[in-house]
């Protein structure tokens, strides 16, 4: 129950709620309690004695008593609803919350699937058995203590019955219960599991689709569903005994009153009206006490969600702003990489991520961790544009990423105009960098919302100033709504070249002195990507841009250019220079450009 307690500080604002739904219960279980009495009254006073007077009032008073139980438990599911709707809310909101404030690192090691289980499916198993305990917490043990003090008072003789049942069905119920909780786990995980492969072929369904992969998607997620589907039986077939368990009991202990009550009302000992309220009172006694059995069956699974909450909220940054860092940043952009060391962890690598930042805590050469950059140090001016080639895997994007600190260095350090990245502010100094990521994602809404995503507040002439350099604003008002048109899902209107403009944009309207494109313009046309360079220069001028692209010809008039092999820096210089002193920067170009003249030129 630790975890489960541990999320019960949402409760609190809903704490009165909470409080007036089980007193609420107590009526109804007062009231329940009190209608065994009444038939008893009914068939021993009124039907043995013929008295219809009898008969009438108890009968009123027992539709009484069942009114005002009704109002209590109506009462009392209308506060549990309130109050445990709020706490879901709540509880999502801060797993959300608590995602935005998770470092690359940290999303790299939580996957997709999970976390959309964690914030839907394990939050609404916590919800139904904070429900559960709200509505049968209070009313199933009342009920199973008040029957049982109910069935001693009506019928000492016959105590012994109860007495001998309930330790054997508590028995299985703790059986079945240890055996079930573990399995639970296994749902959520296989759960995830499932989320995971369906968010991939929903994120990748165009993919799918042009590689005639859907016959294999679907036995994918077949077998994955399956293993779900068995799992859930497993802990089905194991607590489904539960109930045949009790009727088995219920009925034993019928029997055992009928023939033992029986006999002592042959002998005059006893009236046909208390055999009635004592059966009554048995089965209410093991009825609540399967409910009670049932409830902790529904905490141990919610136990097993609430877990994997608090896993997320427990979740500290690996990305954090240490204590006085510098707020009010307005470098000038020279970037400087000094000796600088990066890694992929051994958790992201094991599950196929990107590096993960906890590598800058390992030991340099350690088991744990292999290096995606070597001892990098360079440095680059106010206004240069410093391109990065290299291979696919050569480390460009990471070396990059290290900039706006979505990753921290594993040795050495990167700093803005002499001042480490670690002593600025995380969200200063991603305020000052603007970053197209080498995959675009656009969000629902309009064009226009897209591109003021950095900067909400950023006038219509500036967005459109934005759009114009990025080469979007053609094409944006081609569209009958111009920026007003709707973005659908993952911008599935637009064409890879559209969308990649619009992330260009999105990161030019934030103005920044460091601006890093990520391979931003594969998608886009060399006619287009050179009238987007030719725009950016006046407008980089004084702010330092870090170009990475897989076309050489979208680099050769950069300020710098830096190769990069199996993540360590092998050259730097300009064009000319590298076609003379770098082998590797020489084989790239004629690869694209050819051996003649054009390569040199």
């Amino acid at each position: 129950m630790y975890a489960i307690r541990k999320l019960s500080v949402f409760l609190k604002p809903y704490r009165v709620w909470a409080m007036l739904a089980p007193v609420l219960m107590l009526l109804e279980v007062a009231m329940d309690l009190m209608q065994p009495r009444m038939m008893e009254r009914i068939i021993d006073q009124g039907i043995a004695e013929g008295s219809m007077p009898v008969i009438i009032q108890t009968g009123l008073l027992m539709l009484g008593l069942a009114l005002v139980g009704a109002f209590g438990g109506m009462a009392n599911g209308v506060y549990a609803v309130k109050a445990v709707q709020g706490f879901g809310a709540d509880l999502r909101a801060a797993l959300f919350r608590q995602v935005q404030t998770l470092s690359f690192g940290n999303l790299d090691a939580l996957e997709t699937g999970q976390l959309i289980t964690r914030l839907t499916n394990d939050v609404t198993q916590v919800q139904n058995a904070l429900y559960t305990l709200l509505r049968i917490l209070i009313r199933s043990p009342l009920l199973l203590i008040g029957s049982l003090i109910m069935a001693i008072v009506t019928s000492p003789q016959l105590v012994f019955i109860p007495l001998v049942l309930i330790p054997l069905l508590l028995g299985a119920v703790i059986l079945i219960i240890s055996k079930a909780t573990p399995m639970y786990m296994g749902v959520q995980r296989r759960l995830d599991a499932l989320n995971e492969v369906m968010q991939e072929n929903l994120a990748g369904a165009r993919v799918v689709k042009a590689f005639v992969r859907a016959q294999y998607e679907q036995e994918r997620f077949g077998a994955t569903n399956d293993d779900l589907m068995n799992q859930t039986i497993r802990v089905a077939r194991m607590t489904s005994v539960t109930m045949p368990i009790m009727m088995a009991v219920m009925y034993l202990g019928q029997i055992a009153v009928l023939w033992f009550g029986g006999s002592r009302v042959v002998q005059g000992d006893m009236h046909i009206g208390q055999i009635v309220a004592f059966i009554n009172y048995l089965m209410i006694t093991l009825f609540s006490l399967l409910m009670v059995s049932m409830l902790v069956i529904q905490i141990a699974r919610a136990q097993a969600s609430a877990v994997r909450v608090q896993e997320v909220l427990d979740s500290r940054p690996l990305i954090r702003s240490k204590p006085g860092a510098l707020t009010g940043f307005a470098p000038q952009g020279r970037v400087a990489f000094e000796n600088v060391s990066f890694g992929y962890s051994s958790e992201s690598r094991h599950n196929g991520h990107a590096p993960a930042a906890d590598a800058a805590r390992l030991p340099d050469g350690g088991e744990s961790a292999r290096a995606v950059l070597k001892d990098i140090s360079f440095v680059a001016e106010p206004g240069d544009t410093v391109a990065l080639v290299g291979t696919t895997g050569s480390g460009k994007s990471s070396l990059v990423h290290l900039i706006p600190r979505f990753y921290d260095v594993s040795a050495g350090r990167v700093t803005i105009d002499g001042v480490d990245v670690r002593d600025v502010d995380e969200q200063e100094l991603r305020r000052r960098i603007g970053i197209a990521l080498q995959e675009t994602v656009l969000f629902s809404g309009t064009i226009r919302d897209n591109i003021r995503y950095g900067r909400p507040d950023a006038s219509d002439e500036e967005v459109i100033h934005a759009a114009k350099m990025a080469q979007a604003h053609d094409f944006i008002m081609s569209f009958p709504d111009g920026y007003d048109t709707m973005v659908g899902q993952r911008g599935a209107n637009l064409s890879g070249g559209q969308k990649q403009r619009i992330a260009v944009a999105r990161a030019l309207l934030i103005q920044p002195s460091v601006l890093i494109l990520d391979d931003s313009t594969s998608s886009v046309d060399m006619e287009t990507e050179a009238l987007i360079q030719e725009a950016l220069k006046e407008y980089m001028r004084g702010r330092t841009s870090f170009v990475i692209a897989q076309r050489i010809s979208s680099v050769l008039h950069a300020d710098k250019i830096l190769v990069l092999d199996d993540g360590k820096l092998v050259a730097e210089g300009t064009h000319a220079e590298l076609l003379k002193s770098s082998p590797i920067y020489r084989e790239i170009c004629e690869s694209q450009l050819g051996s003649g003249d054009k390569a040199h030129g």
